[in-house]
């Protein structure tokens, strides 16, 4: 860099010196200080989008997290499982409509000890929502939904299957 300055009316060009010289760093500097700015904006853009990871600041929402969730189609019917353990099947709400299907449930963990003088006392509640659009209608009046070890399993029988459409072969003339 220069520096322009004044001498008894004459503009000269001086070398001029600053704090950050760039030719005293090696290459790979750069190359850390670009990576450690890319991971901050990175994980700025992780705890938006997902507020739930071990590293957030909203850590304690993990609570409210999304159960997993397998859909298949048989052909006939869809079959819905989804990973809820903990629930009981009283704290499960499930509402269909011939095209969409709703889940929701929500439990509360309070343990109660008498005769404690309690500093600190902290209660957990879980809940969660999914609704889910499906291609094609269902009956609504024979929906199944069983839950099985922190599993619930609903079958969603289509009101007219589509039949599968073979591929033809279409010969050039």
């Amino acid at each position: 860099m220069v520096k322009i300055r004044k001498k008894d009316n004459e503009k000269a060009v001086t070398p001029y010196e600053s704090n950050t010289n760039l030719s005293t760093k090696r290459p790979y500097d750069l190359w850390n200080e670009m990576d450690q700015m890319f991971d901050a904006f990175r994980s700025g853009f992780d705890n938006l989008f997902w507020p739930w990871s071990e590293t957030s600041i909203l850590s304690p929402i993990r609570e409210s997290q999304m159960p997993l969730l397998d859909v298949a189609d048989h052909g006939d019917k869809y079959e819905l499982n989804i990973e809820i353990p903990g629930y009981k099947k009283d704290d499960i709400n499930i509402e269909v409509t011939p095209n969409s299907i709703e889940l929701s449930a929500e439990y509360n963990e309070d343990t109660e000890d008498k005769g404690k003088n309690w500093l600190r006392r902290e209660r957990s509640s879980v809940s969660f929502h999914r609704a889910i659009e499906l291609p094609e209608e269902i009956k609504t009046d024979a929906v199944e939904a069983e839950l099985d070890h922190g599993v619930l399993s609903v079958i969603l029988p289509k009101m007219e299957p589509k039949q599968k459409i073979k591929a033809k072969k279409v010969k050039i003339k």
